[in-house]
């Protein structure tokens, strides 16, 4: 081995190290293998290792060294190899060095000291000394590795023994290796030639302002040596490693700030200052800041800051001492905040706490300043030891543990909210004056602290979390309860209620109409409604008290009195108004005379009058001041303690949800949408549902008692109490039910009107654009060009001048929409031709506007025949008809003018120009006099027009011979004789020559002059001559400009058809009007690119796809479909637009070019490659406007006409470089692939694959930043621990290159829900003032990132009472043409995003963020807890929560849809249901959480039902629309077991009324819930056309669209039930793949056995039994008008899934179904058995959630089984053996028989157990005896007893559910029966169960797959719309493989 001393002698040196054995090793051939395999612990040894990789072809022998060393450090690092893959590691270190040694030796020394000391300087010489001759990126590596031989030489070698020139060199290196350091996006330590970004004013501007730190005190550290040490701005690196060079790093070393977070939030602070001082400067070159932009930013940074101050009651310490440069002092405020900000990690989550960090730390900041001890030489400030991590270890640290051990009482999601604090909880905590008694320096024994400790130290359970005293949750606490429902929104309940009993009332008095009020019996029973106002009230205090009962430990004694005293005034409401009610019955009023005498005789008036009259006072005042809203919010912000008094009654203080009061409009807008809406539903209610129902309510209750047929217990009820409760209570649920649906149908016309008014779908085909494409590029030039500045705006004043403008604008942005179309093979090549605008558009060397020839297609050949055929000799009657049609008119004349300069360029000859020049002479004087047909034979045209084609075919294919372009079949012959470039000049010569005899002698008739020119040359000669005469210049063919005309004159002359259906590519004519569209609608002019709002995007990545490999493109699927040959033919034009794209033919591209294969497929699927493409098409937009910006702002116009090509080509080169700086600072994009760490180091090929494709996309787009999480084991205090950095890299040579990195104080992701966590660790790498979520599933299109400038410039406009905080954008579904499943998906999210969201911006105002494409107001965000909420479990919906937060911190949301983003949907049955729970769940969690609640009770009236109606009460809605279904089912049994229906329907009076049985079925028109499909029919309607809508409306219909959405509502109600009953929320990844496959009947049945099938079978039940024992008085068909929708609701719950399953009716597939499902229900479970392997795993876990739900989960699930007993009840006392007995004997030996049967089973079950296998004999034995028992009572039972056989069909329906429940109330008792022993029992039974559901659902689907039709049916149903494209699913499903053709 090597040695320090370097003794080995000389050895040949042998061949470089072969790279076999690391590729062993990782599998992965990688430039630096070793870097992969080197633990976590060991990360320090990365770089060496990284330049030992460098220079191993170099001088091997350095490089053995070079891992000497690094194995040497490795065993400092980890001396006993703890750490995780340490020992490995070392050990395959070892042995490669063992092999080098042998292997290396020596070559520039004679030992290892002399080789790497001489190595050294060679490289020194060679690549540092002189880096004007590199890159800076090619200068920071070879830095990098100079520094690294340094460290290795100086640790090998003894100094003494080192040349001391290396010494000098090290000293160089070291100094200038900062200067080259990896950098994110400015270098502000670069040296040479300066970066254009740095050449900017503001950047120069900004980053002197941070260096003013002339007059700040300097800092003088005590080392651990006791010796002072002072560092000024002057200091050289090496002293403790601090250097002063600006504000940051002098806040960092006061504070104790990582060196990666000063450095990553000095760039931040240089960016926001430089864009906020660009919009308001107009000066080009300034080098210091506006006054106005720091304190700009910081008024928006400390708001919040500010108003906690206020609302604490403290003086916050944004101080400024007088001789203090206030600017300075603003920046360091405003730098420490952004400095704890950037390392708070977690706990920028809960800004209040911030805000307690940034207030006693400015303090301290204040004192420093103010207090700093004058000594010799300046001001001084005492530091301990320099230490970067304390402000991480003494701050954020601690508060990261509280959080941390509150989480862990989570127990991942399993405990109830109250048992814990999450986020919210903790942050609130800051909301009190108590906060601030955890003092500075903290307090560690604080009681924040102490309480989360572990207090006890106990030994609990596996799996359980030890954790200390809980403290009490903070403000709210979370409960499991619907009450919160009502808690929230009690005002609309108590609306609704006192409104029903109004209308009860009214309707049931003797009149019977609304005129009844007036009566004054009437009027006293109507004001009855006030009783049921206070006992509402007081059930509201009771709430208020008992739900928050867990939080009284934290809450004010004001907040507990206010709760006392609301529920004491309730109680005595409660007890006052009836008894004035009581009292008030002997002096009745009516409401006219009421109001009349309420003056004069107030005295006389009754105690109720009066009492009435003080209880409304309270809201009275409340109308009032809900009519004042500027008084309301003022009154609720302010802090004024008096204020706050008065308000304290009517609303507690609380920081957030203060003023949130619209603007006057607003609100008169909102107000009127409500009231017309509840006018028409209440009128609905009365007029349909109560008033019908009256009349037979009083006839069945003067019926009297009848008989029972059943053991009635209670036989004395008055009245049919029970039938009239049965019949209500239907109708009562759809009352308050169908308000959703009234506001689906006003949300619907209220946004088509203003839909229509946006001018939405105004260009919705290609033929609208026709018609209106003369005015875009005007509109182009009105929106998306900035204003003009005043120089160039004087040249614009003409008209003409104008338009020329606006073309040539349009066109340089049009044209790249176009060529992105093209690059994303959405078009073709001859398409691209036909849409693209030519270049010299803008010109002066055409006339007339050059529009896109497929304006123009097919205009010249029919001008050609209407010339032809012209009969007439007037010019004006040919001329009026082309000019008719101006694109016919542009085109003739665009033609003319285009080959006149063709044929001038072309022609050498002067005399050949001379006679072309006369030519056209001739045609203009003609032309100008009228004479045209008198001067020129028209019919000879065509012929011309023939030779010219010719002539342009051949210019236009002589230049693509060397690309040996295939030509086609028509074009073989005229390039059979050019291939040889002297013949194709002779055969264009030729043909010019042709067309000049046709014009000379054919053409002109009165031409002497030129005819004679023509004869002028000897006949014998005559081809020779004028060969001379017509020599061509063919050079010009190299001129793109001349090149162009040529191909477009060829486009025009030779498209004879129509181009109507140009481009045929639905998506890209989507594309193109919705862009043409955009340019029409409202939006705000778009600002130069300097001066517009910097924002970023950010995407949080997981381990989805990325882009897809071979593999997984050619890996075929069980019916041998490939994901290509999938893709090829759904997108088969597309393909073959790849096909052409591609420079060579691909014969077989799946070799070939398979990495642009990968690319395409992966383009169509839902991957992180193509949402980066898509984002990082901001860029390329924004420089595209930047140059244009840079151009038009310069005093010469665009094209440089005076300069030079070489000076041009400068000028174009430094404005190219200046527009992408500015792209720089305006546009970030930062992609946070939480695990990259991981999957860098992984051997899983799958993680190896995705860390590959991610590097890749960062050399692809060299500006885009990841972020990752990094997780490292190093020794703390002689232990390893995992230590993880927030860390920030980039693309750099052929690697990522770290810029920053961050240390976190633990987990970030191990506290709250994954995907806000992970946005949160990468936001403060973000950069700007806003920042757009992505999802990365999401795309992007060029042509909208065009129009991103308009958008961010709404931050300034006010919608409403305040600015935006939140911009919302449109998405387009992209997934919807795969098949009708993702069509009804992408309609209904279509329908959401546009329609939907369209409503809640305006003029309802609740729009929130809904997670997608979204714009925050950045800065307002991250000092208010950032973009999303995280909490685990309650935040599942974590997107919403900060649309709530925003709103209710004084944010506004808006809605903008000239802007769209691309968003990818579920496309699989499974995978939309899974989509559909997790979004039921967040819903059910959104439902008990904080900010509902305060945002239902804090909204104003009608603020507050649109925000009900369009969030949680939506799922609310949906479940009392199956819960309506159920109570009705389960009272028509009531009725018809009881035989109460039978009586009441056979009762003469009542056949004579029909109100009755319209009642029954009215609810069922609203269980179809077809108008919830309205808004997407409305939204298709408005931009495709109402024609349009009818027809997808009536392919819906027929493609069983209702069947989904029905299936869906399913979903809903039962993950949104149970989420809120029992929990059990959680993330559910639904994957996106590509292929849809057949799901087999095993997984459709675990996915959806307990929310549909249980159900479906249960309402199946139901209606069987209703229709069997009500048959005999009912007509069936009274029976299916009331039930249809109920039968349709039961085929959907239980058929959907198969419907809509691929194959689902294939003979052989279900055979195989079969079989997979019995081998699931047979295999035992147990520990590690996964739930699709076992029947018993998955049952176990279905059932997880009643093993932690609360006993009143556990109860009230007991409580809802108890209602299957009702079957058994009924059903007993129908059967013939009963002998119509009514005695409540025969129910008890219906339970005789039902135990013994259960009784019997389990001894069969226990007799398989123990002698199934030793006994078989006694087994059989025992089997007979029962079986002969069985025959025997069986018998007895029809000879004696007179049982039937339709009594055991009955049975089997009454027993059925008895068991059901048994199993059911078994499973909610599951402790108790574990514990006697009887939990088999049960789960055996639950086997038997699922076995019979199995074979009942299993059956229809076998009868159907007998039937091939069926099949085929099914196929055509599910793929209807890739059918119309002329797909081949039916192939792709059978698996029949076309060969792709190439």
């Amino acid at each position: 081995m090597a040695s320090s001393s370097g003794t080995k002698g000389d050895v040949p040196v042998g061949k470089p190290l072969s790279r076999k054995m690391t590729r062993t090793a990782t599998m992965m051939d990688m430039v630096d293998d070793e870097n992969l395999l080197v633990p976590s612990s060991l990360a320090p040894i990365a770089p060496i290792l990284r330049v030992a990789n460098d220079i191993q072809e170099r001088n091997p022998r350095v490089a053995y060294l070079c891992r000497f060393h690094a194995l040497e450090q490795a065993q400092k690092l980890d001396p006993i190899s703890s750490g995780r893959g340490v020992r490995q590691f070392k050990t395959y270190l070892l042995h490669r060095l063992e092999k080098e040694e042998v292997e290396t030796k020596p070559q520039l020394g004679g030992n290892n000291s002399e080789e790497i000391q001489l190595f050294y300087q060679w490289y020194y010489h060679e690549f540092v000394k002189d880096p004007s001759r590199r890159k800076p990126e090619e200068m920071a590596k070879h830095y990098q590795i100079a520094s690294v031989l340094y460290d290795v030489m100086i640790a090998l070698i003894p100094k003494e023994k080192v040349d001391k020139k290396i010494f000098k060199f090290a000293e160089e290196v070291a100094r200038k290796k900062v200067q080259y350091a990896p950098y994110n996006i400015l270098p502000l330590n670069v040296s040479g030639a300066v970066p254009p970004i740095m050449e900017l004013p503001e950047i120069k501007a900004a980053v002197n302002a941070l260096r003013d730190i002339d007059n700040l005190p300097k800092l003088r550290i005590q080392s651990t040596e006791n010796v002072r040490q002072e560092v000024d701005v002057f200091s050289m690196p090496g002293n403790n490693g601090t250097v002063i060079h600006d504000l940051l790093d002098w806040l960092g070393a006061v504070y104790g700030f990582q060196k990666g977070n000063v450095a990553n939030q000095r760039e931040h602070l240089i960016f926001l200052l430089a864009n906020i001082d660009s919009r308001s400067r107009q000066d080009e070159e300034y080098s210091l800041l506006a006054s106005r932009t720091v304190t700009n930013l910081m008024d928006k940074v400390f708001k919040n800051y500010r108003s906690w101050c206020n609302y604490l009651h403290i003086r916050h310490n944004l101080k400024f001492p007088n001789d203090a440069a206030t600017q300075r002092m603003e920046l360091l405020y405003i730098g420490l905040y952004f400095l704890i900000w950037g390392e708070a990690s977690n706990i920028r989550f809960m800004p209040e706490c911030l805000c307690y960090i940034f207030h006693h730390m400015a303090g301290q900041l204040c004192e420093i300043l103010a207090n700093v001890q004058v000594a010799t030489g300046g001001y001084y400030y005492e530091l301990p030891p320099h230490d970067d991590e304390k402000f991480l270890r003494n701050v954020v640290t601690p508060i990261y543990q509280v959080l941390r051990k509150e989480a862990q009482r989570n127990k991942n999601g399993t405990a109830s909210h109250s048992k814990w604090r999450n986020y919210d909880d903790l942050n609130e905590y800051f909301w009190s004056n108590e906060c601030l008694n955890i003092g500075w320096p903290m307090k560690p024994d604080h009681d924040f602290f102490v309480h989360t400790r572990e207090i006890h130290s106990k030994v609990e359970h596996r799996g359980q979390v030890v954790v200390g005293r809980r403290k009490p949750k903070t403000n709210f606490v979370e409960v499991r309860t619907f009450w919160h429902l009502y808690r929230s929104f009690d005002r609309m309940w108590i609306f609704f209620i006192l409104a029903f009993q109004a209308m009860l009332i009214i309707a049931w008095s003797p009149l019977g109409s609304i005129t009844a009020v007036f009566d004054p019996d009437v009027f006293r029973s109507v004001l009855s409604i006030f009783i049921t106002a206070a006992l509402l009230n007081f059930l509201q205090a009771t709430l208020d008290i008992v739900l928050s009962w867990k939080a009284w430990g934290s809450l004010r004694s004001t907040q507990i009195i206010r709760y006392l005293l609301k529920f004491a005034v309730a109680a005595a409401w409660l007890v006052v108004l009836p008894i004035g009610y009581s009292s008030s019955v002997q002096n009745p009023t009516g409401l006219v005379k009421f109001f009349s005498n309420w003056a004069g005789n107030w005295r006389s008036q009754s105690f109720y009058s009066f009492a009435i009259a003080i209880y409304m006072i309270p809201n009275i005042l409340a109308a009032l001041i809900f009519l004042l809203p500027p008084l309301r919010r003022s009154m609720e912000r302010a802090n004024n303690r008096i204020i706050v008094l008065l308000m304290w009654w009517a609303q507690p203080k609380l920081y957030v949800g203060r003023g949130m009061h619209e603007s006057m409009f607003s609100l008169f807008k909102y107000t009127l949408f409500w009231i017309v809406l509840l006018i028409c539903k209440l009128a609905f209610s009365y007029y349909v549902e109560i008033s019908p129902l009256i009349e037979p309510t009083k006839r069945i209750m003067d019926l009297g008692v009848v008989s029972y047929e059943w053991h009635e217990f209670f036989p004395n009820l008055k009245h049919n109490i029970g039938v009239i409760i049965s019949i209500w209570a239907p109708i009562v649920l759809v009352y308050f039910m169908d308000t959703q649906i009234w506001y689906s149908i006003f949300s619907t016309v209220v946004g088509g009107i203003r839909g229509a008014f946006s001018h939405l779908g105004e260009i919705r085909t290609l033929g609208m654009l026709r018609s209106r494409f003369e005015s875009v590029p005007s509109a182009f030039s009105d929106r998306l060009v900035p204003c003009p500045s005043e120089g160039v705006k004087k040249k614009q004043d003409a008209d003409e001048e104008r338009e020329k403008s606006n073309i040539a604008n349009f066109s340089h942005v049009w044209n790249k929409f176009i060529n992105s179309l093209r690059e994303e093979d959405l078009i073709s090549n001859k398409e691209k031709d036909l849409l693209l605008v030519p270049s010299s558009s803008g010109g002066n060397e055409i006339t007339v506007v050059q529009w896109p020839p497929f304006l123009l297609a097919s205009k010249i050949p029919i001008a050609l025949d209407m010339a032809k055929d012209f009969k007439g000799r007037d010019d004006k009657s040919l001329f009026n008809k082309i000019t008719n049609d101006e694109y016919m008119y542009s085109a003739v004349k665009e033609c003319y003018e285009t080959l006149r300069d063709i044929l001038y360029g072309l022609l050498v000859d002067q005399e050949g120009k001379e006679f072309l020049r006369q030519i056209c002479n001739k045609v203009d004087t003609s032309i100008a006099n009228n004479k045209f047909l008198s001067d020129f034979r028209t019919s000879v045209l065509p012929q011309l027009n023939n030779k010219l084609e010719r002539l342009l075919t051949l210019l236009k294919e002589l230049p693509d011979l060397k690309k040996e372009k295939p030509v086609t079949q028509n074009e073989k012959l005229d390039l059979a004789d050019s291939q040889d470039p002297d013949r194709a000049k002779t055969q264009i010569i030729n043909v010019v020559q042709d067309m000049m005899e046709i014009i000379a002698q054919d053409l002109m008739i009165h031409a002497e002059e030129i005819t004679a020119r023509w004869n002028a040359a000897p006949s014998k000669n005559k081809n020779e001559v004028k060969f001379g005469m017509f020599d061509v210049n063919l050079k010009l063919l190299e001129n793109a400009s001349w090149k162009e005309k040529v191909v477009r004159l060829h486009l025009l002359l030779t498209v004879k058809e129509s181009a109507i259906n140009v481009p045929m590519n639905l998506d890209a004519r989507r594309r193109i009007t919705f862009f043409a569209n955009s340019l029409f609608m409202k939006l705000p002019r778009a600002p130069h690119v300097r001066k517009m709002f910097s924002f970023s995007v950010l995407t949080p990545y997981y381990k989805e796809d990325v882009l897809y490999s071979e593999e997984e493109l050619n890996q075929e699927n069980e019916d041998g479909i490939s994901t290509l040959f999938y893709l090829q033919k759904i997108y088969p034009d597309e393909w073959n637009n790849f096909m052409e794209r591609k420079p060579k033919p691909l014969e077989d591209p799946q070799n070939t070019h398979m990495h642009y294969v990968r690319e395409w497929v992966s383009y169509r699927g839902q991957t992180l490659s193509r949402t980066v493409r898509g984002m990082m098409y901001y860029r390329h937009a924004l420089e595209s406007q930047g140059f244009l910006d840079v151009e038009q702002n310069q005093d010469k116009p665009r094209g440089h006409g005076s300069l030079s090509p070489e000076e041009m080509y400068h000028a174009q080169l430094v404005n190219a470089a200046r527009a992408q700086a500015v792209a720089d600072l305006k546009f970030t994009y930062v992609v946070s692939c939480q695990v990259y760490g991981m999957q860098k180091k992984s051997s899983e090929p799958k993680d190896r694959s995705c860390y590959q494709n991610i590097l890749n996309l960062m050399l692809m787009y060299p500006s885009l930043r990841v972020a990752y999480i990094d997780e490292r084991d190093e020794t703390i205090g002689g232990k390893q621990e995992k230590v993880c950095y927030s860390v920030l890299i980039k693309g750099g040579e052929n690697r990522d290159e770290e810029i920053y990195r961050i240390k976190l104080p633990g987990p970030p992701t191990a506290i709250g829900e994954g995907k806000p966590e992970n946005q949160n660790h990468a936001i403060i790498f973000t950069r700007g003032e806003a920042l757009q979520t992505i999802d990365m599933n999401q795309d992007n299109y060029l042509e909208e990132a065009f129009k991103i400038r308009n958008v961010l410039q709404e931050f300034f406009a006010h919608h409403g009472q305040s600015k935006p905080t939140i911009l919302g954008l449109r998405e387009h579904i992209f997934t919807g043409s795969v098949s009708s499943l993702a069509w009804f998906m992408s309609n209904q999210e279509t329908s959401f995003v546009t329609i939907g969201q369209r409503v809640l911006a305006n003029p309802l105002k609740v729009r929130f963020h809904y997670g997608h494409p979204d714009i925050f107001d950045r800065i307002f965000h991250i000092t208010r807890g950032g973009i999303s909420k995280a909490s685990k479990t309650i935040n599942l919906s974590e997107d919403i929560f900060s649309g709530f937060n925003s709103t209710l911190r004084g944010g506004n949301v808006t809605h903008h849809e000239y802007m769209q983003v691309g968003k990818g949907r579920d496309v699989g049955m499974n995978q939309i249901s899974l989509f559909e729970a997790k979004v039921a769940n967040g819903n059910g969690e959104q439902t008990l959480s904080r900010d509902v609640y305060r945002l239902g009770r804090r909204f104003d009236f009608y603020r507050m039902l649109s925000f009900y109606f369009t969030t949680v009460g939506f799922y609310f809605s949906s479940m009392v629309t199956v819960l309506t279904v159920y109570v009705f089912l389960y009272g028509r049994l009531y009725l018809v077991m009881s035989g109460l229906e039978k009586s009441i329907l056979e009762d003469p009076s009542i056949q004579q009324n029909k109100s009755l049985e319209n009642a029954l079925a009215s609810q069922s028109v609203f269980q179809l819930g077809l108008l919830l499909v309205l808004p997407m029919v409305m939204e298709v309607g408005l931009e495709k056309g109402f024609r349009t809508a009818l027809g997808e409306f009536i392919i819906m219909q027929l493609q069983l669209a209702p069947v989904f959405f029905t299936f869906q509502l399913g979903t809903k109600v039962h993950y949104y039930g149970r989420t809120i009953l029992h929990g059990g929320s959680k993330y559910r990844a639904t994957g996106r793949g590509f292929v849809v496959f057949h799901a087999k009947f095993a997984d459709n049945y675990r996915l959806y056995s307990r929310s549909h099938f249980v159900k479906g079978l249960e309402m199946t039940i139901l209606l069987i039994v209703y229709q069997v024992y009500g048959q005999s008085y009912r007509s069936s068909k009274a029976y299916l008008f009331v039930t249809f929708s109920m039968w349709f609701l039961v085929a959907s719950w239980l058929f959907a899934p198969f419907i809509f399953n691929p194959s689902g009716f294939e003979w052989q597939k279900t055979v195989d179904d079969w079989t997979d499902w019995k081998r699931w229900m047979g295999n035992r479970g147990g520990i590690g058995i996964s739930v699709d392997k076992s029947w018993e795993s998955w049952w176990q876990a279905e059932h997880d959630h009643l093993r932690t739900t609360s006993i009143r989960g556990r109860i009230l699930e007991i409580l809802l089984a108890l209602r299957f007993l009702i079957y058994q009840y009924g059903i007993v006392y129908h059967l013939n053996i009963a002998h119509h007995s009514k005695s409540v004997l025969v129910y008890g030996l219906s339970w005789f028989v039902m135990l013994t049967v259960l009784l019997v089973l389990k001894m069969v079950s226990v007799g398989r157990r123990r002698f199934g296998t030793d006994f078989q004999l006694m087994f059989r034995i025992l089997k007979g005896l029962l079986f002969l028992g069985f025959v025997s009572v069986m018998t007895v039972l029809f000879v004696v007893c007179g049982l039937t056989i339709v009594d055991v069909f009955a049975s089997i329906l009454g027993f059925m559910p008895t068991g059901w429940s048994l199993l059911l109330i078994g499973q909610a008792c599951r402790p108790l029966l574990r514990r006697i022993g009887f939990w088999d029992s049960i789960k055996e039974l639950g086997r038997a169960y699922e076995y019979a559901m199995g074979l009942i659902i299993f059956m229809p689907i076998v009868v159907l797959s007998w039937f091939p039709f069926v099949s085929e049916f099914q196929t055509r149903l599910l793929f209807n719309q890739a059918f119309s494209r002329g797909l081949q699913i039916s192939r792709i499903l059978a698996g029949r493989k076309e060969q792709p053709s190439g």
